[in-house]
């Protein structure tokens, strides 16, 4: 079996967490054949390093200054040239929103196969096989890739740990050969505006608190505010609540909404839509608040308090910052 290439996908000069998982979990299949990461950016030179600190032993730098911020074309002419160069078995992607549309122009270019979301990759001698959810999480498919080379994969955020320590890896760097035209900017993005006040976001949180339809109103979302801070996690909301305009479409969680996998997930005051679920059932400790003691939201929940969520998070509030002193 081959190396195994990573794309590793960087914001505002860092790379971020969803690829430091997907580089750990790289190294840990790669095991003594070579690892390459492939880093696209104006000037990705300065992020080799935390690459190579997490087990990069060869990096490609895709440098311009017109791949900054994604374009689509552009970055997919990057990524095939990077196979090219490294001629992986394995070509591994965060599962982010640019993750999953740069992987599937990569695998239509390269006519390979694609698993998408996975939450496991193992390596055996027949190949690579991967594990990833479907009918909404509600069961999981185990894929092969038979003929395909590479074989590509996309790894859902907050699945793949970031290795700690981290085993580093030559870090040799290299300046990609590749020629972009002009018809590969044909669609770019321009700007990149954070929400206001936006700090987690909640596809990559450790700890996630989610409102949904019992919120009632946007004033409301204070106490879901108030628990996400006491615990260091971020703030996550229903399609009800998104729908009824009381929190940015940004914080949804669900099938058309965020996939998320946090270590914790609090939903409060949310039914248990399959949609939703769908979107969190992989989370790997999860607290659901509901006055419905039927709800089905409590038949996935790993603790669930029946009540009223208005009077049960001011006392966890209050419990959680004694405990913190």
């Amino acid at each position: 079996m081959g190396g195994i290439l990573v794309f590793a996908e960087q914001r505002d000069g860092t790379l971020r967490k969803a690829s430091l998982e997907a580089v750990s979990e790289g190294r840990r299949l790669a095991g003594d054949k070579e690892l390459a990461v492939l880093i696209a950016g104006s000037e990705p030179a300065a992020l080799a390093p935390e690459a190579a600190r997490h087990g990069a032993d060869r990096v490609l730098l895709a440098s311009d200054p017109r791949l900054a911020l994604y374009a689509p074309g552009a970055y997919a002419r990057a990524a095939a040239a990077a196979v090219a160069a490294c001629d992986p078995d394995l070509f591994l992607l965060p599962a982010s929103a640019m993750g999953k549309d740069l992987a599937a122009r990569v695998a239509a270019r390269l006519g390979t196969g694609l698993a998408s979301d996975c939450v496991a990759v193992t390596a055996g001698p027949q190949g690579y096989t991967a594990r990833r959810p479907v009918y909404s999480g509600k069961a999981f498919a185990t894929v092969a890739f038979e003929g395909a080379r590479p074989a590509m994969a996309t790894l859902r955020p907050n699945v793949f740990p970031v290795a700690s320590p981290p085993r580093p890896g030559r870090g040799e760097t290299a300046s990609l050969d590749v020629r972009l035209e002009e018809k590969d900017f044909r669609s770019r993005a321009v700007s990149v505006q954070a929400a206001k006040g936006t700090t987690l976001d909640v596809a990559e949180a450790d700890i996630v608190v989610s409102g949904g339809r019992a919120m009632q109103g946007p004033e409301n979302f204070k106490y879901i505010k108030m628990l996400a801070e006491a615990l260091g996690g971020a703030v996550g909301a229903s399609r009800a609540a998104v729908d009824a305009g009381w929190i940015d479409h940004q914080h949804q969680v669900g099938q058309t909404g965020k996939v998320v996998s946090p270590s914790l997930y609090i939903a409060c005051g949310i039914s248990g839509a399959i949609q939703h679920l769908a979107g969190m059932s992989s989370s790997k400790v999860i607290v659901a608040i509901n006055k419905d003691a039927e709800a089905p939201i409590f038949k996935i929940a790993d603790y669930g308090i029946v009540g009223d969520l208005y009077q049960v998070i001011p006392l966890m509030v209050e419990e959680i910052r004694k405990v913190r002193g």
